[in-house]
């Protein structure tokens, strides 16, 4: 069987911790939430290194996400990542780097980006257009959810649909809302095996916009963000930026990037979308999203990654000017990089 590593990894440990990334997101929470729910049998702990941004907070147990690392479990799983970069919250920390070391690691990704970790652990990384997709084959294969919804007691009809809503939010965050490339007609029926397992799309979606909904200040904010769009290379590049003040003042309340990106990539001619965030210690982050050029390939230039229409990175001590050049510098290196594949 496929997954049947990730069953043998489980299935002698009682006390498990499940690790989100420091750049947590739908598919990322999601991954950790559905789990929680899915490995009944296990003693479960959800760690992330930040605290679970505002705008995720309509899963209804982000709050189980502590900042408190576990020392104590038996094992520990990494969910959506294989980058040890986006890991460097936890292996700066000398206490919990050497936990780590010491102890069995599973990794569940679905990026192309190479799993560059540096310490011992097993893993089932596949190409697939989320984590939470990765997780419900799992359940599925190794009969985490059960074959037959209708025949289960009322308990466990409750945990097995909200394992299924985390599934079904994860998997709906990293696909666009089940619009983006990735998408096959194998992650429909992904969907519609979870909604026979008691999801109800149209009530959580009622759920997320509710929500979702922005303050008049938020939205004056976002007026703002849209008259500081930057235009680069003929119009296909857009670029905001999104200094410190402006983290501080927003994004408790609503993450910048959320309010502005897909604006951007819906703007005629524009390739390439870019957030670009300037903290006071010098660290810059970046998120992208694409049309036509891969982002994915743009953030591996500064040791980041993602998909080919969804990605981020984080460097430092580059300006918000400088950053933008970058990023112009990848762009050219990588639409060559695609033309001499073509010859």
């Amino acid at each position: 069987m496929l997954y049947q590593s990730f069953t043998d990894f489980v299935k002698d440990k009682k006390r498990i911790s499940i690790i989100q990334a420091e750049n947590p997101d739908g598919d990322s929470l999601g991954s950790a939430l559905a789990l929680d729910y899915l490995l009944k049998d296990h003693e479960i702990s959800l760690y992330c290194p930040v605290d679970i941004p505002k705008y995720l907070r309509y899963f209804d147990d982000w709050s189980r996400v502590s900042n408190e690392f576990d020392s104590n479990a038996d094992g520990y799983i990494i969910v959506d990542t294989a980058a040890e970069v986006l890991l460097s919250k936890l292996l700066d920390d000398p206490t919990i780097k050497n936990r780590l070391i010491r102890s069995p690691i599973f990794v569940l990704d679905h990026h192309e980006t190479e799993d560059d970790l540096s310490f011992a652990h097993q893993g089932l990384i596949q190409t697939l257009p989320a984590c939470c997709d990765l997780i419900y084959r799992i359940a599925k294969e190794q009969k985490f959810l059960s074959e037959k919804y209708d025949d289960l007691n009322e308990e466990e009809k409750v945990r097995e649909k909200k394992a299924c809503e985390y599934l079904y939010y994860g998997i709906l965050s990293d696909t666009l809302g089940l619009v983006s490339p990735a998408v096959s007609a194998e992650t429909f029926e992904a969907v519609g095996d979870l909604v026979r397992h008691g999801l109800s799309v149209s009530d959580l979606d009622e759920k997320r916009r509710e929500f979702s909904k922005k303050s008049p200040r938020i939205l004056d904010y976002k007026a703002d963000l849209i008259k500081r769009v930057e235009y680069y290379l003929d119009g296909t590049l857009a670029a905001v930026h999104i200094p410190w003040d402006d983290i501080q003042n927003y994004s408790d309340e609503y993450n910048p990037n959320v309010l502005i990106l897909e604006e951007l990539r819906m703007v005629e001619g524009v390739e390439i979308a870019v957030a670009i965030k300037t903290y006071p210690d010098g660290k810059v982050t970046g998120k992208l999203r694409g049309n036509n050029v891969p982002c994915d390939k743009i953030a591996e230039y500064f040791g980041g990654g993602g998909h080919p229409y969804a990605a981020g990175f984080r460097t430092y001590d580059l300006s918000y000017e400088d950053t933008v050049h970058e990023i112009i510098n990848a762009i050219t290196k990588v639409k060559a990089e695609a033309a001499n594949e073509t010859l």
